[in-house]
């Protein structure tokens, strides 16, 4: 396994599914990053060279691109600025809801959890 920016990435994948382990990193600009350096989006993680490893971490580092602990911290930081001020996002978030104005009647379990079945009281019987 080659090991980038403290993140093992799997050998026999091609480089450019490779870097998408990396947090912050998908296929968009994985793409990106192996054109700037002229590396070859077919080649695996084993056939790469120390010195293309070194590009790539370089490259990452040089462009501040965000990722990791960064971005995951960056991303908390705005979701905590969105429930201080209290907008309509942060309300949302605070009430484990969908944020971007998804319905909520018949779907969003995954956000909302499992169901919470409220018991019918029983009906009392007229006498007659």
């Amino acid at each position: 396994m080659a090991r980038l920016i403290g993140i093992d990435i799997p050998d026999n994948k091609h480089i450019y599914i490779g870097l998408t382990y990396i947090y912050g990193i998908g296929k968009a600009r994985s793409k990106e990053i192996l054109d700037e350096l002229n590396i070859s989006l077919q080649k695996k993680v084993k056939e790469l060279t120390s010195n293309e490893i070194l590009k790539i971490k370089e490259y990452i580092e040089k462009n501040n691109i965000l990722i990791e602990g960064n971005l995951r911290s960056k991303v908390r930081l705005d979701i905590k600025r969105l429930l201080d001020i209290n907008c309509y996002r942060g309300i949302r978030h605070r009430n484990n809801l969908p944020v971007r104005g998804q319905n909520t009647k018949s779907n969003a379990r995954t956000r909302k959890g499992p169901r919470k079945t409220i018991a019918n009281k029983k009906k009392v019987k007229s006498k007659k």
